[in-house]
């Protein structure tokens, strides 16, 4: 057998342990139209699976609201208009936006994570 993709490759280590009396022969989908959830078994993306692919991790930081109230929106909103860099940021980052040169008025930190695209509206809100 030429060298195996990763779905066959998956169902030899399954089979394995019943013998080696088996022959595995590939399908195409369209040929293989009755094809069963166990051609769909997913093994962990570790080093002990012989289809290993190593991938960075990505630590994905955020934070979910749920069943906030829109007075809470509307305060972080107005509480923008206060906080000189909140404002700036809010004007700049709108779709809208006009004049790119607001952000030489951000303090130093805010322009830099502004620049490197750190800084994002969602829904008017930072």
């Amino acid at each position: 057998m030429k060298t195996p993709n990763r779905h066959i490759l998956r169902w030899q280590i399954a089979i394995q342990e019943y013998g080696g009396n088996m022959t595995i022969a590939h399908k195409s989908g369209n040929i293989h139209k009755n094809a069963d959830g166990l051609s769909r078994w997913a093994l962990e993306n570790t080093s002990e699976n012989p289809a290993w692919v190593p991938q960075e991790e990505h630590h994905i930081e955020g934070i979910c609201f749920t069943d906030i109230g829109t007075e809470f929106f509307n305060q972080v909103k107005e509480s923008y208009k206060i906080y000189k860099n909140g404002h700036i940021l809010s004007q700049l980052l709108m779709k809208d936006c006009k004049d790119p040169s607001l952000s030489s008025k951000l303090d130093e930190t805010w322009k830099k994570a502004c620049d490197e695209g750190r800084v994002h509206l969602l829904d008017e809100i930072l």
